[in-house]
């Protein structure tokens, strides 16, 4: 098949996957729907009806709009089916029942943010940074039943610097993704549809598979009993969005949630027995720094927001508390 004659229905929602849409745009691939969330009510009251970013680049560029509540749905089912798309492209959707992903005759693909089977799930990014990984990537994979479990068409590696968070790793890859994704249309259309694919389980090598289920607020709750490289790498890999964060004890008791979003390994041991400064979460102040006691090391904050308060840096913390070295966090 021609490239001219390749009709291809897209689904994706955020930023991540607009990158993905824009390269088939830009390099003249025949987008002919775009499927996405329905709006997200947002505001005081939620009456304020707020389009994905999907749908905005879609809507900028003409494209057909479906927004399904259901997949399952026989009306949207039908609408689907009346584009007679020869192949789906899904880039940060939801999953999808096989009478959508089957329709096409080439099938549907996806692109994950990860090496699988690696961080099959909701939130690769953050997990491998949180995990302390050195490196991910892109794949492509077909869809079937199981989520995250399909065929893998095509993997490219990114590194992960060791100063590097969320932020960063999850552009590389948007962009990272975006490329896989026009050489995977390729591959599919110089194969006549049928490109060489190889199942998950060939590629396993013993290690255990680490997940990526989905982050809620209590996951971004740092535990100081961990190691300060465990916790450094947790920061950064909730760093900005969603944040990690901590509770601040003041000496009469009163919490307060403390979000960290930089942090800084210093390789200092923390004082052996004896010391109150052996108990993870005592905080210590030094040359207009702030600092941490973890399970081994002491870890330096950054960048910290106090709730209530706007995002800054720890020194600026400082000049806004008294006797900081009175509290602690757990």
């Amino acid at each position: 098949m021609k490239k001219s004659d390749l009709r291809i229905v897209f689904m994706g929602t955020p930023e991540f996957a607009v990158e993905t849409l824009r390269a088939l745009v830009e390099n003249e691939y025949n987008v002919v729907a775009v499927v996405t969330q329905p709006d997200k009510p947002v505001g005081r009251h939620g009456s304020v009806l707020q389009p994905s970013q999907v749908k905005q680049y879609a809507l900028e560029h003409s494209l057909p709009v479906l927004q399904p509540e259901k997949m399952k749905d026989p009306e949207f089912v039908e609408q689907l089916r009346s584009y007679k798309a020869n192949l789906q492209v899904v880039v940060a959707f939801r999953m999808l029942p096989e009478v959508v992903w089957a329709m096409p005759e080439f099938g549907t693909f996806n692109v994950h943010a990860a090496l699988l089977p690696q961080y099959r799930g909701a939130a690769p990014i953050n997990w491998a940074v949180i995990n302390g990984e050195t490196e991910t990537g892109v794949t492509t994979f077909f869809l079937d039943h199981d989520i995250d479990t399909g065929r893998i068409i095509i993997k490219k590696t990114f590194p992960i610097p060791d100063d590097a968070d969320v932020e960063y790793v999850y552009d590389g890859l948007m962009h990272l993704g975006a490329e896989l994704c026009l050489e995977t249309i390729e591959a599919i259309l110089a194969a006549d549809g049928s490109p060489v694919s190889i199942p998950q389980d060939s590629v396993l090598d013993g290690s255990a598979i680490k997940t990526a289920p989905k982050i809620f607020k209590e996951t971004c709750e740092i535990g100081w009993t961990k190691t300060a490289k465990q916790v450094y790498d947790f920061v950064r890999g909730l760093s900005p969005v969603p944040g990690a964060w901590t509770t601040l004890v003041a000496p009469d008791g009163k919490e307060t949630v403390l979000k960290i979003y930089k942090a800084k390994k210093t390789g200092d041991k923390c004082q052996v027995s004896g010391s109150k400064y052996q108990v993870p979460g005592v905080m210590m102040v030094k040359d207009k720094s702030l600092f941490v006691a973890c399970s081994d090391e002491w870890l330096e904050l950054v960048e910290v927001q106090l709730a209530g308060k706007k995002r800054m840096s720890a020194r600026d913390f400082l000049n806004g508390m008294k006797a900081l070295e009175t509290y602690q966090v757990k």
